[in-house]
């Protein structure tokens, strides 16, 4: 059983559902984002998606746009996102971690090499924003080789007869959209998730994570009731980004604020009561 399993099976044990934060790597800096990987791992992170900026990250609203900015001048890339890995996993050999980017720096860095490096340094999955369902099996025998699961997106709009295509070669879980539109702009009501979710559970097993929107402590409690993960990005980004100093740093008391907002998501986490599996079909 790999990391993501074995965290969604304690979370199933536990009765309650997962918290998943997001961290850009080398956002504003590279020591920014090896603090707060770090850190929302200690304040109760699940599971950590970690970002690999990409200039034209077409699915992202602005928040997460200007966050590969900062990133991308800070010199990230591919191999020094890895590398971030590679440190956390020095601390942390339990705490799945996923990595979320586009496709053209995975083909620059060369398939194969990215799925061997990813899995010596210690990732657990991928998302491909967007590799196209009918291309996957371009990146899907080399992470499979190293036992990668990726990690599908799903959306409000994908119909019933597209589901079972799409979450074919799926693994680890699935990343349901839970809005239709760019990162960080709303969030899905309790009716949508009550409407949406039974219909997901209907065509797959894997655990469902909600994302694309999830912002409050109240927010991801909601979700909870009916998921088995939260996601929540933009929100810290943002706590993080309205902080910065004149020259672009965050200091420790920044990160300190951006981790006690996850610390206030992690506990909401563990308040509401589930939503039983049967009452949903």
């Amino acid at each position: 059983m790999n990391r993501i399993a074995a965290t969604f099976a304690r979370l199933k044990a536990e009765g309650r559902a997962g918290l998943i934060t997001f961290v850009e790597a080398f956002d504003p800096d590279r020591a920014t984002s090896a603090a707060l990987l770090a850190g929302m791992a200690a304040r109760g992170a699940d599971i950590i998606e970690i970002g690999m900026p990409f200039s034209d990250p077409m699915a992202d609203g602005p928040t997460i746009q200007l966050a590969g900015r900062r990133a991308l001048h800070a010199g990230a890339t591919v191999a020094g996102t890895l590398d971030l890995v590679r440190e956390f996993r020095a601390g942390n050999d339990t705490l799945p971690l996923v990595l979320m980017g586009y496709l053209n720096p995975i083909l620059s860095y060369g398939i194969e090499r990215f799925a061997a490096d990813a899995a010596r340094f210690g990732v657990d999955g991928v998302i491909v924003v967007d590799l196209p369902t009918e291309e996957s099996d371009m990146m899907l025998p080399s992470l499979r080789a190293n036992r990668i699961d990726l990690i599908r997106l799903v959306a409000p709009t994908t119909s019933d007869e597209r589901l079972p295509v799409v979450l074919k070669e799926s693994s680890g879980f699935v990343y349901y959209v839970s809005i239709t539109g760019i990162t960080g702009t709303r969030t899905a009501s309790a009716d949508d998730l009550a409407r949406d979710i039974p219909r997901l559970r209907r065509a797959t097993d894997l655990p469902i994570a909600v994302g694309f929107g999830v912002r409050t402590p109240e927010q991801a409690a909601i979700v909870a009731q009916y998921a088995d993960a939260a996601v929540v990005a933009s929100a810290l980004i943002d706590r993080m980004a309205a902080g910065l100093d004149g020259n672009g740093h965050a200091s420790p008391a920044l990160i300190g604020q951006v981790l006690d907002d996850v610390s206030a998501l992690a506990a909401a986490m563990r308040l509401e009561p589930r939503v039983a599996y049967a009452s949903l079909a």
